[in-house]
């Protein structure tokens, strides 16, 4: 393994949590609401009245912020070593996990963790524990290096 020190980009990156921070208690103190990424779209699924407007423009700043950076910064090209298979099974786990852990990482690890949440805290251990894990079967186990 090696490390690639070039995209090392710790200045950027803290500013990005720190955007995620602010984005998080705004959210919290403008309407009371957790900034969970999974209830936030799962409340579009199922609208209730009133509740759309705020949903929809989280969503859509979450869209568009990827684009917005990239008018301003460098953006390496990315890479996806995955096939489309894989990807549609990883976020079909993904959604699952969420559902059976009532959030998902932003919910629990971002708002859930700055809230002192004991559940949060377990969540994220376990979010954390099954990263590691599918990793080292994947990479080292199944041997899918070339293929994942």
């Amino acid at each position: 393994m090696t490390i690639d020190t070039f995209h090392f980009t710790p200045w950027t990156s803290l500013a990005g949590g720190v955007l995620i921070g602010v984005a998080a208690v705004w959210l919290m103190l403008a309407n009371g609401r957790i900034a969970g990424i999974s209830g936030i779209l799962g409340g579009l699924l199922r609208p209730r009245s009133g509740d759309v407007g705020w949903r929809v423009a989280f969503v859509l700043g979450l869209m568009a912020a990827p684009w917005v950076y990239q008018a301003v910064a460098l953006v390496p090209e990315a890479q996806i070593e995955a096939s489309t298979a894989m990807l549609a099974a990883a976020g079909l786990t993904v959604g699952f996990g969420t559902r059976l852990g009532s959030g998902c990482t932003s919910g629990h690890g971002v708002c859930g963790l700055s809230r002192l949440s004991w559940r949060s805290l377990v969540a994220t251990l376990c979010f954390m524990a099954t990263g590691f894990l599918t990793v080292f079967v994947v990479r080292h186990v199944l041997d899918f290096r070339g293929v994942v």
